[in-house]
């Protein structure tokens, strides 16, 4: 295929070469040419000497400008390459999950950047995030037709990615009727998703093996899951032998699939469900002198930018202090970082000072990750986003 050529400039091909998925604006020359190419058309990248190195897909208008597809210069991005990549994502998730409930394509890890698509057995949710992955968005749809059969498809284009991208927001039926709540497995329990009206694709799936560890520690404990959205951690720790969950979250939406979820498994008598900003339900808890045996904070990310780092760990820590004043002696505190712009060391620190601020002492038990579904690219530390800690407090 007779793609345009964009040249890097010298000396800017290291990171190429290495098997960087990224190429920056600042690295390729970006003349007459290259700016009048419409975003997310394929091209191929070459070398200051005119060697083809890759096949990517540009945005003249991104900070990341190019997006690494194929190291094979020959490459034709058509629905057939989409297909084998789709296959090859499926396979890993099959030999990983016994049911259909996963994050099928988990973008540059994937070999698809930009792209996530959530599966809910015969439901599918595409997010195309670059403009690129936009752009190829019917061939994407025959490819996800032949591999995945699919009664509903629906595209999820309304995160904030898309912004960046110059694209714009959107949420389509694609395929099939918009039916509300789908039930999905996960840990052997059935939860509730929105995919069209909840947050993000309608579920997280990233926090299936955090879950699952969580509610090990919950046997017989009172349990706090703040910013609970759909009530994935609560509800598996009472399956787990919990005594008692309080799901708490702002949206209304989110704790009915809670209330929903909790009466598919039978535990609805053991779960309340509070409307509530995350950081005043803290408060009010700690006013009246309650405490768990198990504290899950959650947040959504605080660091959506590199500028909103500072104040973003500030949050961080607070959120820190006020949970652990929650938790009982020998207690266990879970807190979490979804935003790929926090360093864990940074993170960790935070959160160990947030602890001591709250006059308290404790063992990290474990630090973990998003689940297998969500794998990293080796070269990009973006895709590693979610830091979870887990600690039992003195």
């Amino acid at each position: 295929m007779a793609y345009p050529k964009l040249s890097l400039l010298a000396g800017q091909d290291r990171r190429l070469r290495s098997g960087h998925p990224w190429i920056y604006s600042n690295e390729l020359k970006m003349d007459a040419a290259a700016k009048a190419l419409e975003p997310g058309t394929p091209v191929k990248v070459a070398d200051v000497a005119g060697k083809a190195m890759a096949v990517a897909q540009f945005n003249p208008h991104s900070l990341i400008a190019a997006r690494v597809l194929s190291r094979n210069q020959n490459a034709t991005i058509d629905a057939r390459f989409l297909e084998r990549r789709l296959q090859r994502a499926l396979r890993l998730r099959e030999r990983l999950f016994d049911h259909p409930y996963y994050r099928l394509v988990h973008a540059e890890a994937d070999g698809l950047p930009g792209l996530v698509i959530d599966r809910f057995d015969r439901t599918l949710v595409l997010q195309a995030n670059s403009a690129g992955m936009d752009r190829l968005t019917p061939e994407l749809l025959e490819a996800v037709d032949r591999v995945v059969a699919a009664d509903h498809i629906i595209l999820k284009n309304d995160s904030t990615a898309r912004e960046r991208e110059g694209l714009k927001l959107s949420v389509d039926v694609i395929k099939g009727e918009s039916k509300g709540a789908i039930e999905l497995v996960e840990n052997e329990f059935a939860f509730f998703a929105d995919p069209v009206g909840g947050q993000k694709t309608g579920w997280y799936f990233d926090q299936r093996d955090n879950r699952a560890f969580a509610a090990k520690l919950a046997k017989g404990e009172r349990v706090l899951d703040l910013f609970s959205y759909g009530g994935g951690f609560g509800i598996t720790a009472l399956m787990a032998g919990a005594k008692e969950a309080l799901a708490i979250d702002r949206s209304e939406g989110a704790l009915e699939l809670a209330k929903m979820a909790a009466a598919r498994n039978g535990v609805d008598g053991k779960l309340t469900c509070l409307r509530e900003e995350g950081f005043s339900a803290l408060d009010r808890l700690a006013k009246e002198k309650q405490r768990f045996g198990l504290v899950i904070a959650d947040p959504p990310s605080y660091v959506k930018s590199k500028r909103d780092l500072k104040a973003g760990l500030k949050g961080y820590r607070k959120l820190a202090r006020t949970s652990a004043a929650l938790v009982r002696e020998e207690g266990c505190l879970m807190v979490a970082s979804c935003s790929h712009n926090v360093p864990l060391d940074s993170f960790r620190d935070e959160v160990r000072k947030g602890i001591s601020d709250a006059g308290r002492g404790g063992r990290l038990l474990c630090q973990t990750g998003a689940s297998a579904d969500h794998p990293s690219h080796p070269l990009l530390p973006e895709s590693a986003y979610l830091k979870c800690l887990f600690y039992m407090l003195d």
